[in-house]
């Protein structure tokens, strides 16, 4: 078979046009379909039952596999198999399919992630029924030590967690290679739902840390979830004011983020200090929300009651810090604020810190 013709019976399996796939594969005779049966297409080295699984045709993943000979194992450059393809796409009926015909239900692609895994990746509750009626092990651990439950937790789907809980009560029991939890993994990206669920069903400790030693808490805080915050908070007795390995504070990390309306709600609502340091190095709020450039954060710790004048161990002021992330803005607020360029313990300024030229204009312009 030439190049176009190879281009063109991967966009009939690619669409679903199985009677013109079989026409041209026919006219080819043996020799097209022996080429058929063991070629791997583009950078992925993807073949055509890769995608007829992926993108859903059953008829034609079937003719690929009694017709064409193609095995149902076939893996490409990622060792993806066409199970991982239709379990990552939600193709119930492609999934049950392979697995009749004899597809490993847990075998493993690069990063060893499952097909389970994979169906995990979205809203697929009856895959991921299929893929455990099949004898799928929900606690295998691909290369960070994330399980399938780590992933659905991360998804959000609240009955698919429900749903897994029920099949296997101890999932919950599990840690990644930095020793996240699924509680961190929901909580850092928002899945409220799913946060209630583990609360009430499982037995996370509170304030549990990660091998950083950052909480749930503070991830939700750094990224900007209050509401999951305000549950932690509220049924899990999560602390506002914990520190990770570094000394940092839920503030602290929030200021590094940028995230406002949770700076409101820790000193607001949760009446956390927004002048507290960090033990060893006396660094503050300010002077993280400086460092980062995140102007508009500056002035809503000022707002809350920052002290703009606040040194770290070092002497520094959220001037120094400005400087060293060399962001021009923020240390023309800081000027136009009152804060005086003076030196750190070291008697170096802020100006001196200065390197790009925006940042060397806003000093000449503003301590003329």
């Amino acid at each position: 078979m030439d190049e176009n013709t190879l281009k063109r019976v991967v966009r009939l399996a690619q669409d679903g046009k199985l009677q013109t796939l079989e026409e041209v594969i026919t006219l080819g005779g043996s020799v097209a379909l022996q080429t058929i049966r063991n070629k791997h297409f583009g950078s992925a080295g993807d073949t055509l039952l890769h995608y007829a699984s992926r993108m859903g045709h059953l008829d034609t993943v079937e003719y690929l596999i009694k017709e064409v000979g193609v095995d149902v194992e076939v893996y490409n450059n990622d060792y993806k198999r066409p199970l991982h393809e239709a379990a990552s796409m939600s193709h119930r009926d492609c999934v049950s399919y392979l697995l009749r015909e004899g597809a490993e239900v847990d075998s493993l692609k690069k990063a060893d992630w499952t097909p389970l895994m994979m169906a995990c990746t979205r809203s697929s509750l009856a895959v991921i029924q299929d893929l455990l009626s099949h004898k799928a092990d929900p606690a295998l651990r691909n290369k960070d030590g994330w399980t399938a439950f780590h992933i659905a937790c991360r998804k959000g789907d609240p009955l698919v967690v429900g749903y897994l809980l029920t099949v296997a009560p101890d999932i919950w029991r599990t840690e990644s290679k930095t020793c996240r939890t699924p509680l961190h993994t929901a909580a850092m990206h928002g899945c409220e739902e799913v946060v209630r669920i583990l609360l009430e069903r499982c037995g996370y400790v509170p304030d549990s840390p990660d091998s950083c030693g950052v909480t749930p808490f503070m991830d939700a805080i750094r990224s900007g979830h209050i509401s999951v915050a305000r549950t932690l908070r509220e049924k899990h007795q999560a602390s506002p004011t914990a520190t990770d390995l570094l000394g940092a504070q839920p503030l602290h990390q929030a200021a590094v983020t940028g995230q406002q309306a949770a700076l409101r709600f820790l000193v607001q609502e949760l009446d956390v200090d927004v002048n507290q340091r960090v033990e060893n190095t006396h660094l503050t709020a300010l002077h993280y929300a400086a460092k980062e450039g995140h102007t508009s954060t500056v002035k809503t710790l000022l707002e809350l009651g920052a002290d703009l004048h606040c040194r770290d161990r070092k002497g520094r002021s959220a001037l120094h810090m400005a400087s060293i992330g060399q962001h021009a803005r923020t240390a023309e607020v800081l000027l136009e604020l009152g804060l005086e360029d003076s030196g750190d313990c070291g008697g170096t300024t802020a100006q001196q810190l200065a390197q790009k030229p925006d940042v060397v204009r806003v000093f000449e312009q503003c301590l003329k």
